[in-house]
């Protein structure tokens, strides 16, 4: 074990140019499969090669990034499309710089180990709204792929869910370890769905209600519930634009904020 957190993003079919996280944060490490690894390289990518064996299954290769890092303190796992991490000060949000980034990520990872958390993230929604500041931090609420810091543990991330991988996995921390470290003034910007490449390349209407299904299956639909919210994506079906849930509700049984 050493002191080192690591900081990944896996990509896929992004690699003709610099990916928005790495021009953000240029010490990051991208993580691609082996046929593209080279085009990655030539776009100014620091590399971290995953095998073709791997590819096609998200929860596989979250699960690789995971074991391959095993002897580190941690794993910050980013989305390649995450543009910035921002914080809320004195009613307004302010992005962090690469360096500050750096700093945020130790004393996450510290507070982490004091809580008992080996998991742990930042708000999802790029919002206002979403930030009170009379509750700085959640302990019951999940934390996404698209960033998430991960301590060593033996919790692996369900490879039945390729597409709702991250919601199961921030699950089973909350029922093994009761708690998921959450920072609601700090939060990201990122483009999920207006970029080719990345889960772009799979995901279709029937593969996410497919996911969504062995989810609250797996844990049940106290737990697991269509988010009908805001949250949506908009994809062109038979030259007709057809709007879906992308994200489940997530709400589970245990004490806390």
């Amino acid at each position: 074990m050493t002191d080192k957190i690591v900081v990944v993003s896996p990509s896929y079919k992004r690699g003709k140019e610099l990916v928005p996280v790495a021009k953000y944060l240029p010490s990051v490490v991208v993580a691609v499969h082996e046929f593209e690894a080279e085009e990655y390289r030539k776009s100014g990518h620091t590399v971290k090669v995953i095998p073709d064996a791997v590819r096609g299954n998200m929860a596989r290769v979250r699960n690789w990034i995971v074991e391959t890092y095993a002897g580190a303190r941690g794993v910050v796992m980013l989305d390649d499309d995450v543009s910035g991490i921002m914080v809320w000060e004195n009613q307004r949000e302010r992005k962090l710089t690469a360096e500050e980034v750096g700093e945020f990520l130790e004393h996450g990872f510290t507070m982490a180990e004091q809580w008992g958390a080996y998991l742990w993230g930042i708000n999802m929604v790029y919002d206002k709204g979403a930030y009170r500041e009379m509750i700085p931090f959640c302990t019951v609420r999940p934390v996404l792929g698209t960033f998430c810091g991960i301590r060593p543990n033996s919790i692996r991330y369900d490879e039945a869910l390729p597409l709702k991988e991250d919601y199961d996995y921030a699950i089973q921390h909350l029922n093994k370890y009761r708690i998921i470290l959450r920072f609601n003034k700090y939060c990201y910007v990122c483009g999920h769905n207006d970029r080719v490449g990345g889960c772009a390349t799979y995901r279709t209407i029937r593969r996410e209600r497919e996911n969504f299904e062995i989810l609250q299956k797996k844990w049940g639909s106290n737990i697991v519930r269509m988010d009908h919210g805001n949250d949506k994506a908009s994809v062109r079906r038979e030259g007709k634009t057809k709007t879906f849930d992308l994200n489940p509700k997530i709400q589970v049984p245990i004490a806390g904020v």
